[in-house]
């Protein structure tokens, strides 16, 4: 099954440019992911204070966007610019599973959206997540397998967000989706481990 992260080299192209010139100006790798992390709590926040308007949604795709460019430049900056760090690598990990438990969770909070569905969803992410981490742990590569990974919640989360924003009532659809996701990411935690284990094999 395709990846949304396979664009992740086009994207990065995109962005180089604006990578480069963050570097000029001293913004260092770890700045961009703390900035990335702050602003999905910041956006996150305001979905779980607010879950009866429609603008806090709207904002969660346009964040979603923006927090993958991010990424995007903050490991370009790590390893094109010379600012690859213990610590970088720790707040690059743990800023995408705090970031996506700030977007998602919030979205249990909705009338006519079921909690538990989007708090095993995101369990789960944390899951696949550990997994491709834990892949380095064993000796393999860090791991990004799909058919789920980061980039695909993203697009998905993002599109559910932007329909409710739009009002679109949430019933019984966003349930199913969440499940269908669901079963995505286990399936992702599975292929990982099995492809951990296949490059030591």
């Amino acid at each position: 099954m395709p990846s949304i992260y396979q664009l992740k080299p086009a994207f990065q192209s995109l962005l180089r440019p604006l990578t480069g010139w963050l570097a000029g100006r001293g913004i260092s790798a770890n700045q961009v992911t703390v900035a990335a992390a702050l602003l999905s709590l910041v956006v996150g926040g305001l979905v779980a204070l607010y879950p009866h308007h429609h603008w806090p949604l709207l904002l969660v795709p346009a964040v979603l966007f923006i927090r993958m460019a991010l990424n995007a430049i903050d490991g370009m900056l790590a390893r094109e610019h010379d600012m690859q760090s213990p610590l970088g690598g720790m707040l690059n990990e743990l800023g995408d599973v705090v970031s996506d438990a700030a977007l998602y969770l919030p979205l249990s909070l909705i009338n006519g959206i079921s909690p538990l569905p989007v708090v095993l969803l995101v369990l789960a992410a944390t899951i696949v997540e550990m997994t491709g981490v834990v892949a380095v742990q064993i000796g393999a590569s860090r791991r990004y397998d799909g058919p789920f990974g980061k980039s695909d919640r993203a697009f998905l989360v993002g599109a559910v967000a932007l329909l409710l924003g739009i009002g679109i009532r949430p019933e019984p659809w966003v349930d199913w989706l969440m499940l269908a996701m669901l079963l995505l990411s286990v399936i992702t935690i599975f292929n990982r481990a099995r492809q951990a284990l296949r490059e030591l094999a």
